[in-house]
């Protein structure tokens, strides 16, 4: 692993980077032999200065969960993040544009959970028994490493590239809907640019959520009663520009819109 003293100041590097929207070169053109356990100190170093400096942690995104966002990024292995409260809209907000580098919008459900969840062996039955409510969501990514040619490593140290979410207005307990089938309809300034279902992820959303419980567990930690799950994209990330009017149709679970400013 890298010494403590380098991932310390990588993570400050990036911490650096996202109060000044900037883009620092690859960690991995850097520090070839950087592993994943190193891109996670790093992300942890970096959560917990935020944590310091008086920011909340409300949950988790999971990423490249399906085969859209794998062929997209060429990378094949799932990573997480964590989110802050600052950084959750609601649908028909103005986003500044400003405050992101690299932006563009991912389609995902979001869970809920309404106790904790962990254990080596939990399952997607496991999950659904853990979820209070599922909540159509779009993902805004933020990227403050180079996009080209990077790695799993570069993407995980960024904090999997999360920069906000925007949250609908329906909320659908896993019993009364079939979460596999609720599709994603995502237009920019009236153009329909990306469509899928949420089956795309792993071959239902809440799976990636068993997925992180067990990832967790490896670390002796779990997921917590009240955190939000944001479960991966179903569909290929779109880029967008200032002034661009977002939408997403989610069928059943209706509308999410949005610009950004």
């Amino acid at each position: 692993m890298l010494p403590q003293d380098k991932i310390t100041e990588i993570a400050t590097e990036l911490s650096e980077a996202s109060r000044t929207r900037g883009v620092i070169p690859r960690i991995t053109a850097r520090y070839p032999d950087a592993t994943i356990e190193d891109s996670y100190a790093i992300q942890g170093v970096w959560r917990d200065q935020n944590l310091a400096a008086g920011r909340t942690l409300v949950g988790r995104k999971i990423g490249l969960t399906s085969k859209a966002m794998q062929q997209a990024t060429g990378i094949t292995e799932p990573d997480y993040g964590v989110m802050f409260d600052d950084t959750v809209y609601t649908s028909g907000a103005e986003i500044p544009f400003d405050d992101f580098s690299n932006v563009r919008i991912e389609v995902e459900l979001a869970f809920v959970l309404k106790k904790p969840l962990e254990g080596a062996d939990c399952t997607l039955e496991d999950a659904l028994d853990a979820i209070d409510y599922a909540v159509p969501a779009l993902e805004v990514l933020n990227s403050h490493i180079e996009l080209e040619g990077r790695t799993i490593v570069d993407t995980i140290s960024d904090n999997a590239a999360y920069g906000a979410m925007v949250l609908g207005d329906v909320h659908k307990r896993p019993d009364e809907i079939d979460l596999r089938w609720v599709p994603g309809v995502l237009s920019r300034n009236g153009e329909i640019e990306e469509t899928g279902v949420a089956a795309g992820v792993m071959g239902h959303p809440a799976t990636g959520v068993a997925w992180l419980a067990r990832k967790f567990h490896q670390h002796e930690a779990r997921l917590e009663a009240g955190e939000t799950i944001l479960a991966g994209s179903f569909t290929r990330p779109m880029w967008v520009s200032k002034g661009d009017e977002v939408r997403c149709d989610f069928g059943p679970m209706g509308v999410i819109e949005c610009r950004f400013i």
